[in-house]
């Protein structure tokens, strides 16, 4: 749950985003869930757009989400929606092998002829 300190921060982070998940004629489905819920993981604040939906509709509707998913609600400015679910760091994974060293492209002392990217010597 949100502080309210919280959810003022969150608004103010989200005042530039743009809704993510567009919702329509048909309302709240399982796909749409399910694109909300792989928006959070990638954002963690996202915001949805309510077409067409009554002000009870669209509180049901957000209510729902929340509960499904384990998202805070932030707040509501007419169809528009702010979402936060917070994205666990991710587990460090361990150092598979040392980088590759890169070889050089010239032989040692050979002067570049800069305009052409070919050796002196070759010229």
């Amino acid at each position: 749950m949100l502080t309210a300190e919280g959810k003022r921060s969150l608004r103010a982070q989200a005042h530039h985003l743009k809704p993510v998940v567009l919702i329509g004629q048909h309302g709240v489905t399982d796909a749409v869930i399910a694109e909300i819920s792989i928006a959070l993981d990638a954002h963690e604040l996202i915001k949805i757009r309510f077409r067409g939906a009554e002000r009870e509709a669209r509180q049901a509707d957000i209510e729902r989400i929340c509960e499904q998913l384990g998202a805070d609600f932030v707040s509501s400015i007419g169809g528009t929606a702010v979402l936060f679910r917070h994205r666990p760091e991710p587990k460090p994974k361990a150092r598979a092998r040392a980088k590759k060293q890169v070889k050089p492209r010239s032989r040692p002392g050979a002067v570049r002829n800069r305009s052409r990217g070919r050796d002196r010597d070759e010229l």
